[in-house]
């Protein structure tokens, strides 16, 4: 698959902050006791487990920074699936730098490959509804960037990057303003025309109310599949429809099959099982 890469911009100060909170003051005391400084070797990145892999650049550049002397030589690209046993790099170069690096590398790589396999088991299930899969602002501090970088590479959509990029009025907006109408009125009044505005809808009722506004699209919070179809019958094409709340692996395709546009997933960022890699030296 097609997947364009972070910028190294973004990713390089993720991963020296990852190196510093590992090496602190002192560096690798054990790499730098146990293994002579001219020692070389030639490390095999392999799969574990069936997965989705994702993170590669982060994991490359976690060697380089150490050493750029290190070489990494991909046998696959990001996004591609894997089964237990695959080769997913090798690693060539000082020893020590090898050591140093493998934690912090085999750390990024496993978490956004658990991340990007979540969520391509989550676009699975919904195959043959209309309904994408997308994350949420419901990801590690720091690491939202990387976090939802490895949701595309499992297949997912981004939902808005941060509090700045689009307009979604929460429930505590709603009391806040007195409505659903209202918080949407003054959402309006407050942001350019670029922008687009979301609102979180509990009840049909609140739903005919934010379509009365010409909202964009409405969450659809915590509905059943049939209360989530006569949703989106109500709203007719009119915005974007998006279902969330007590999305599993086991409602998912139930709550896609409703006709929603979208079905959004926090626990794909937040809780997902890191994939099982090893980097070993060649047996």
């Amino acid at each position: 698959m097609s997947l364009a890469p972070l910028p190294r911009l973004v990713i390089e100060p993720l991963v020296r902050a990852a190196l510093l909170e590992d090496l602190g003051l002192a560096g690798d005391i054990t790499s730098a006791a146990v293994v002579p400084a001219d020692h070389r070797s030639s490390l095999v990145m392999v799969a574990r487990q069936a997965g989705v892999i994702a993170g590669l650049d982060a994991a490359e550049l976690a060697f380089h920074l150490v050493d750029p002397a290190i070489h990494v030589v991909r046998q696959i690209e990001e996004g591609s699936q894997v089964r237990p046993g695959d080769t997913i790099a090798t690693i060539n170069g000082p020893s020590r730098g090898l050591l140093t690096g493998e934690r912090t590398a085999l750390n990024f790589l496993g978490h956004l490959s658990g991340i990007a396999t979540v969520t391509a088991s989550l676009v699975e299930a919904v195959r043959g509804t209309k309904a994408s899969i997308a994350c949420t602002r419901k990801t590690t501090p720091g690491l939202r960037a990387l976090e939802k970088y490895a949701v595309r590479a499992g297949g997912g959509m981004n939902h808005r990057f941060a509090l700045h990029d689009a307009v979604l009025i929460k429930d505590n907006h709603v009391a806040i303003a007195g409505g659903v109408a209202e918080a949407i009125r003054r959402a309006r009044a407050g942001v350019g025309h670029m922008v687009k505005i979301e609102v979180e809808v509990d009840t049909l009722e609140q739903l005919r109310d934010a379509l009365q506004e010409d909202v964009d699209a409405v969450l659809l919070d915590n509905m059943t599949p049939a209360q989530l179809r006569e949703a989106v019958a109500i709203v007719n094409g009119c915005a974007i429809t998006e279902a969330s709340g007590r999305v599993t692996r086991s409602t998912v395709a139930a709550i896609a099959a409703s006709g929603v546009d979208l079905v959004s997933v926090g626990w794909c960022t937040h809780s997902a099982p890191t994939l099982d890699i090893g980097l070993d030296v060649p047996g």
